[in-house]
């Protein structure tokens, strides 16, 4: 099951009630915080989730609205020693501006305690476990090493209870051997091989973050048929030429990216302070009804 919280959810410039770019996508005791504004670790704190296991960042791209924060929490969790090591994920550009951040600010005189892992960007994998994956894909916004993240979680093939109790496989420890992918021998001398009680594959959970974007051009085929995908629409439909002039996504621009991909729910990011509230939402709403505009604090699970 994932969780994600969104720490920060306004555009460009913070608000009195949203932070700058930031979010956390949790898996079981797997954390990754994707991108971190100015004031993300204060956010952090007040949303109760803390440091603890906090050892991956994945940049967006290199705008400093979305990595400004970083100097001041890998300051905290090197003083904290809340983490062994971080890994800073981002491509070449902004990789190199929040190694920059680190190594020329945060600590000139020398490396911190905990280790600073950087590791660049290409599309595809950056991340894999037996349950889980993260992948990398290109996405475009007002110049290069822009991409988006998505999380999918391994099929699974649970066993079949009547198949269980049809062969006479008791509860208990026969079952979670078989249930991790071991044969069992009964007390009658049949040997049971876990492919003879499974059930049918379940699809496992995806879900597909997309920051600030210029385009939605060739997205589709990465977050098609997502359960939830998170990405920006800072203007409405009538405000079409600033977005364009701005490198940012119209509502409809993401809606119609929502309805092309067949993803389950659509979670619009990066809010401009220009719009009344509930106007972005109402309009999202109207093209692709399980539309919700983020704010700071939300946290929606999905799986």
């Amino acid at each position: 099951m994932f969780e994600i919280t969104f720490l920060g959810t306004s555009a460009s410039v913070p608000t009195t009630d949203r932070g700058l770019s930031s979010l956390l996508v949790e898996y079981g005791r797997h954390r990754f915080l994707i991108d971190c504004g100015e004031g993300t670790q204060r956010q952090l704190m007040a949303s109760g989730l803390g440091f603890r296991r906090l050892d991956k960042v994945l940049l967006t791209h290199g705008h400093l609205d979305h990595l400004l924060g970083l100097g001041g929490l890998a300051g905290t969790l090197n003083l904290w020693r809340s983490t062994a090591g971080l890994a800073i994920h981002a491509g070449p550009g902004p990789l190199k501006l929040a190694r920059r951040l680190l190594e020329e600010v945060v600590w000139p005189d020398g490396p911190p305690r905990m280790r600073l892992d950087w590791i660049e960007l290409s599309a595809g994998p950056l991340f894999t476990a037996p349950d889980l994956t993260v992948s990398a894909f290109p996405v475009r916004h007002a110049g290069d090493d822009c991409f988006g993240f998505l999380f999918e979680e391994t099929p699974r093939q649970p066993l079949n209870g009547a198949l269980l109790d049809e062969l006479g496989v008791p509860a208990g420890e026969e079952r979670g051997l078989l249930a991790r992918g071991k044969a069992v021998t009964l007390t009658d001398g049949r040997r049971i091989e876990p492919g003879q009680v499974l059930g049918p594959e379940r699809r496992g959970s995806r879900i597909a973050v997309v920051g600030d974007c210029e385009t939605t051009e060739g997205l589709a085929e990465h977050v098609r048929g997502v359960d939830l995908l998170v990405i920006e629409a800072t203007f409405l439909n009538a405000d079409a030429d600033k977005a364009e002039a701005r490198s940012h996504l119209t509502v409809g621009q993401a809606t119609r990216l929502a309805i092309e991909a067949g993803v389950g729910q659509l979670w619009l990011n990066h809010q401009s302070n220009r719009y009344a509230k509930g106007l972005v939402e109402a309009e999202a709403r109207a093209e692709f009804g399980n539309a919700r505009v983020a704010a700071d604090f939300d946290r929606v699970t999905v799986g």
